[in-house]
Parts: structure tokens; sequence; C-alpha cells
């Protein structure tokens, strides 16, 4: 119960940071071919505070290929998104979703792009504004916010021209609800293969197509046996 609460909690939470972003067992599509090894590579973990609980996320990535890990009550859930295709799979019980990232999506990728950490750019383009500066962590963060008909979205970055985010606090005026994530690390120096962003050949994949994954999403309210944390690699703004 209290994975099924939290995998249905977890995914609003990050939607609102980034907005404030077929057969079962059939084997998944092949990914695309490696990106290459002079793209620009990132890691990052973050902590995730809600009602709900307690959440902890590692990111990879390499261009603009992701790998995504999430514990959730003792399961972990993985998440890969490279070219076409978004995967997502717990590893407790090997089974997940390959689903085809619609076009608007694979079009944002860019091999100098990171695919997550960009709620500055996200925040600003929603008309966040700077409003103060304080030390977090030993560092000048300098802290931008909006209040809309969503809510409120409150930001830390750090000074530099990196932007990198360090701590989002998200209250989503709708349900009441409010959600802290703080980055606790950021690494851009790790040196990761392009083997590391392939899906496990041990997962059962259901895959769907894009349509197919809305569709059953607005039905039921989930798209499979995992939660699709990363919805913003997905789809596009304009098909949301």
């Amino acid at each position: 119960m209290r994975y099924a609460r939290l995998a249905r909690v977890i995914p609003m939470l990050l939607a609102l940071a980034s907005a404030a972003a077929s057969a079962e067992g059939e084997a998944a599509p092949a990914p695309q071919a490696a990106t290459g090894a002079d793209l620009p590579t990132w890691y990052a973990q973050a902590v995730g505070r809600g009602e709900a609980g307690l959440s902890v996320t590692h990111y990879w990535s390499k261009g603009p290929a992701l790998r995504a890990e999430t514990v959730i009550s003792g399961h972990r859930v993985v998440t890969i998104v490279k070219g076409a295709w978004y995967y997502a799979f717990d590893e407790l019980s090997g089974r997940g979703l390959a689903i085809r990232r619609d076009a608007g999506a694979v079009a944002r990728d860019a091999p100098e792009r990171r695919p997550f950490g960009n709620e500055y750019e996200i925040l600003i383009a929603q008309g966040a504004e700077k409003v103060g500066e304080e030390t977090l962590w030993g560092r000048t963060a300098e802290i931008y916010r909006i209040t809309d008909h969503l809510g409120r979205r409150e930001l830390w970055v750090t000074s530099d021209e990196r932007k990198l985010p360090m701590r989002i606090e998200v209250f989503d005026r709708m349900s009441g609800q409010k959600g802290l994530t703080e980055y606790v690390v950021w690494d851009a120096s790790m040196a990761i293969p392009d083997a590391f962003f392939e899906p496990d050949p041990d997962v059962a994949f259901e895959r769907l197509e894009f349509d197919e994954y809305l569709q059953r999403s607005a039905e039921s309210g989930s798209a499979g046996p995992v939660p699709v944390l990363h919805s913003r690699l997905l789809h596009s703004r304009e098909s949301q």
C-alpha cells in the first residue's frame, strides 16, 4: 500500500517541480546507437520530501541520454530515456514499460543540454523572478520564485553561470500538498559508458505507443506496473 501511494504522489511532485514538468512480456524495442565518447556527462543525487514520505533519486546523463534510479518503499524504479524510447522498470519485480516518446520531446534533445536539473530554465520561462540570495550549504544561492494559478514554486540555484538547482519548494494550490527536493550532490567529471543507458534485457517490458500511454493513463490513472516519474522527457508541453 505504501509503495502504491508513493508511486502515485512522487510523479505528481516531480511534474509540479518541472511544470512548476501492447502485450505484457514483449521484448523492449532496441535503443538507438551509442551517443559517443565526447558528450558531456552529469551525475546528481536528489532527496525529495512530501506528505507521502521520502524519496531518493540518482541521476546520470550523457548528452541527452538519461538514467535515473528512485527507491520507493524498497522498490528501485529505473528510468532510461534514450532516443525515441522511454523505459521504466522495477528491478525487484522485473517488469516495466517501454513507451515511444512524443516527437516534440525528442526534438528537445540536444547533445549539450542536460536532460535533468533544468528547473532554472523552466521557471524563468514561466515568469519566475529573483527574490534574494542566501548561503546554502556553504555557498551563495540565488532564490527565484513564481506564484500563479498552479501554486508556488521557489528555487535555489548556484550563483554561477551553470545555475545548478540546489533546493526546490513546491506548493500545489489544487491539492494543498507541499513538496521539497534538494540536490545534495553534483558531479560533471564522471566517465559513464554508453552501455549504462541500455535497459536490462531480463526485464519483461510492455511496449506502448505514445497515444496508447495517454489513453491508458487517462482511463485508469496508471500506464502500467511502474510509475512514470520523469514525464517531461516523455512528452512535449504541446501534447499535454
